[in-house]
């Protein structure tokens, strides 16, 4: 820690404990140096979490505005006001003076357009800088009352405290009320699941049957004033102490409604929004309105595809479908959105002669309608409720649901071939992470549905994905036509999809990668691409080089995918190498599950057999069970790689001895060996390289590295002819250092009380690091030296990894 963040450490604890001592001042977020929120009082209002005051703190005499606008900008750069509620005030304080604004007074700044949030906000030589500056210069100038927020701790103390005491009152005020806008809704909404909906006399199972969901509700609530809906389009309305619902004509053709009433008499609901300014700021009504989509539950979303493709890749989709069917495509195609949503993936589309949009939900075709009143460029009379996976290919003549336009176009085989179907498809699995390890089940939504109990033994596990079951039935009942699809990248190289590639032909005319998280609440690290299939053109998809944007829609290079059907895997090399038959003979178990990126994390050696694609280490196989190791975890997950298959290497390595020591010295120092679960044969050194104050039980791998086995008498442990196994290892300097650096740690640790001397690395950290309450390893140690010694092991292990990682692509076990 430099002097001047200690000096700054100072300050902050000084102010807190003279000014905010009522207060809650210990929790930081991100970057921001100070910030203040409500002790917690009553355990049934969440004001806990919501914070008053987020300060910039500087040890020295510093300009006002300069401090406010380095506060903003390390905000804006890590988007803390979308992962946190904003507080009343921003401040800023030095060792003379403190200052506060109005959090609303500013917060446009933060939903300006274009503008470069990455730059560093203590450099204030930026561009960024001084526009930010100049802008709460001119808002302090202009519009705001200042010298009411700037004091002098010694001149103006008793002034502070009583703006603090008056002020920082969730819910007192207007200047309290914390403003609802696009960036804090679902955040606002989440709060209300928790606090609110529980309140709400409904049977929700029969809501949920009903087509509503407890977003509806929270929408009567927000779009309110003075405890009335004032939005009368919305499917629940707020009308004082109660909503309405479920308004129809029922068989009398009477008008009829639902009323659901609380079971607190709107206690909590009056609690909680005295909180918020409502209703929002109207320039947000319609963003609220579209974005009903991300108030329905999870589990709906991925079965039903409730998921908003964000403009910057509609954009680029259409600009890509442009760039294959011309420019002029609106006005020669018809377009098929089936599974629109709302609506948005149609946004930009000129020609709405030519555009069909259908969804599962009729409340979203209810919104679709509404948006075509308010000028959305569709036809309701092409924008109609259907369920693709499920539904006949029918016109409404006849008993269905296809207008009779577009029925004409897919039973016509001139037509249909100038029909683009349009989609961004649910991505729900069967399977997930939970069903894997056998702590969920299947998601019902995907495995009950007609396309796939159709095409189960056709395209077999593929089905597994909503998405495929889109395209498989797109491929067969609607032949000829042309796809431009967002999906993964699975379609093109997964095993599982092996069958599926074989079954769907089509050539593949374009297609672009972009990161998965930049979608509607997809959080994972992999690229979905927009593929753009042509269905009438019979091909097996082989090899493509796609364009690769970043989460800025900024093009950053290329990347190749290959189908895979012909190739053999780096769980078909490692097969080979299989020695399951002698536990007693086994040093360690490794799990070899997958052959992709995506499952590194369940890559690991340890003492211990969790029986998920697990196999023996022994001295037969050490070496390949190292490289294995090695190649799986030396390269670092990307959401570019998630994807990209490990594969059955050539022979080139076998030669490359250096190549194999630095893969045993990798796997050395990133086990899970621990002595809990037996004896420990993975440590590296002597006694004597670092000072072991007693002998270890086990010298397997000091002699394995010396060729020293049979002297050692591991040769009847572990194999009658372990010596052929043996040779001198010779280690490389980057191996070397990673020994030295392991060394210096094992030395530290010895040098420990109460320690075990059989001790794993895995041992050493749990030792140092600690584990939470829950049982989860610490990432960081109390111990200063522990800290800086392991992490001068981690940087010469990078180091090795770096050397390492063209040797995996020069022995094929990655293809560029």
């Amino acid at each position: 820690m430099t002097k001047d963040r200690k000096r700054e450490g100072e300050i902050i604890k000084k102010i807190a404990e003279e000014f905010f001592s009522k207060f809650d001042c210990t929790e930081l977020i991100g970057d921001i140096d100070f910030a203040v929120r409500l002790k917690r009082q009553k355990p049934d209002i969440d004001f806990a979490d919501e914070y008053l005051l987020w300060a910039e703190a500087k040890q020295k005499s510093a300009d006002i505005i300069s401090m406010l606008a380095q506060l903003v900008l390390t905000i804006g750069k890590s988007k803390t006001f979308n992962k946190h509620l904003p507080p009343a005030f921003l401040g800023c304080f030095d060792s003379e003076k403190i200052a506060f604004i109005s959090y609303h007074e500013i917060q446009d700044i933060f939903y300006q357009n274009d503008f470069n949030w990455n730059v560093a906000p203590s450099n204030h030589d930026t561009k960024e800088f001084k526009q930010v500056h100049a802008q709460i210069k001119k808002i302090v100038e202009n519009d705001v009352p200042w010298q009411t927020f700037l004091f002098y701790f010694e001149k103006d103390e008793k002034e502070l405290h009583k703006f603090i005491r008056e002020n920082f009152v969730v819910g007192k005020s207007d200047i309290s009320q914390i403003q609802i806008d696009k960036n804090n809704f679902l955040i606002i909404y989440d709060k209300w699941l928790k606090t609110v909906k529980p309140t709400i006399a409904a049977n929700w199972d029969m809501v949920k049957k009903s087509g509503l969901i407890d977003g509806d509700f929270y929408l009567a609530d927000l779009l309110s004033a003075d405890n009335q809906t004032i939005v009368e389009k919305l499917f629940v309305l707020l009308r004082s102490n109660h909503y309405i619902a479920n308004r129809h004509i029922n068989d009398l053709g009477l008008f009829t409604e639902s009323s659901v009433y609380f079971n607190d008499n709107q206690k909590a609901y009056s609690q909680f929004w005295t909180k918020y300014k409502r209703p929002p700021h109207e320039d947000y009504w319609d963003y609220m309105l579209d974005r009903h989509d991300l108030l329905v539950p999870q589990d709906i979303r991925e079965r039903k595809g409730s998921f908003y493709t964000p403009r910057i890749w509609v954009e680029k989709s259409q600009e890509y479908l442009a760039a294959v069917f011309g420019m002029d495509w609106q006005d020669e195609y018809y377009v098929w959105d089936c599974c629109a949503g709302t609506g948005n993936l149609l946004a930009g589309l000129t020609n709405k002669d030519n555009i069909f949009a259908s969804t599962l939900d009729k409340s979203d075709v209810d919104i679709m309608h509404e948006r075509i009143k308010n000028g959305a460029n569709l036809w309701e009379k092409q924008t109609f409720q259907f369920d693709f996976l499920n539904d006949e290919f029918l016109p409404v003549s006849k008993g269905g649901k296809l207008p009779e336009e577009l029925y004409q176009i897919i039973t016509d085989e001139k037509k249909r071939k100038k029909l683009v179907i349009y989609i961004n498809p649910p991505y729900a699995e069967a399977a997930s992470a939970r069903t894997i390890t056998r702590t969920g089940e299947n998601r019902a939504g995907v495995s009950i549905n007609r396309t796939k109990k159709k095409y189960l033994n056709l395209i077999g596990s593929a089905t597994n994905e909503l998405f495929a079951l889109f395209l498989i039935r797109i491929y067969k009942e609607i032949p000829d036509c042309k796809i431009g699809q967002f999906s993964t990248q699975k379609i093109l190289n997964a095993p599982n999809f092996k069958k599926f590639r074989e079954i769907f032909l089509a050539k593949l005319e374009k297609c672009f990668v972009a990161p998965a998280n930049t979608f509607d609440n997809v959080k994972g690290q992999f690229p979905i691409g927009f593929k753009i299939w042509n269905t009438e053109k019979k091909e097996h998809f082989k090899k493509t080089i796609v364009e690769v944007f970043d989460e800025n829609c900024k093009a950053i290079g290329a990347k190749t995918y290959f189908d895979g059907i012909n190739i053999q895997y780096i769980n078909d090399w490692y097969r080979q190498y299989y020695d399951n038959k002698d536990r007693t003979k086994s040093i360690a178990i490794m799990n070899t599950r997958g052959n992709d990126f995506q499952n590194q994390n369940y890559i690991r050696i340890s003492s211990d057999d969790n029986y998920n694609h697990t196999n023996l280490i022994t001295i037969k196989n050490i070496i390949p069970s190292c490289i294995y190791f090695t190649v799986r975890k030396a390269i670092a997950l990307t959401w570019l790689n998630d994807r990209d298959q490990f594969l059955y290497p050539n022979k080139k390595w076998e030669k490359d001895i250096e190549f194999q020591n630095d893969c045993l010295t990798f796997t050395l120092f990133n086990t899970n060996i621990s002595t809990r679960y037996g004896v420990n044969h993975w440590i590296p050194f002597t006694e004597k390289e670092v000072n072991s104050s007693y002998k270890f039980e086990s010298h397997f791998m000091t002699s394995f590295i010396s060729g020293k086995i049979k002297a050692n008498g591991y040769i009847n442990l572990f194999e009658n002819n372990a010596e052929k196994y043996c040779i001198k290892r010779e280690l490389s300097p980057e191996a070397q250092a990673v020994f030295e650096a392991g060394r210096e740690l094992w030395k530290y640790y010895h040098s420990q009380k109460n320690i075990n001397v059989n001790a794993s690395l895995y041992d050493i950290k749990e030792y140092f690091q600690g584990r939470n309450p829950k049982g989860k390893m610490n990432s960081k140690s109390a111990d200063e030296t522990y800290n800086e010694l392991i992490g001068i092991l981690r940087e010469k292990l990078n180091i090795l990894a770096q050397k390492i990682e063209p040797k995996v692509y020069e022995y094929e076990f990655l293809m560029k």
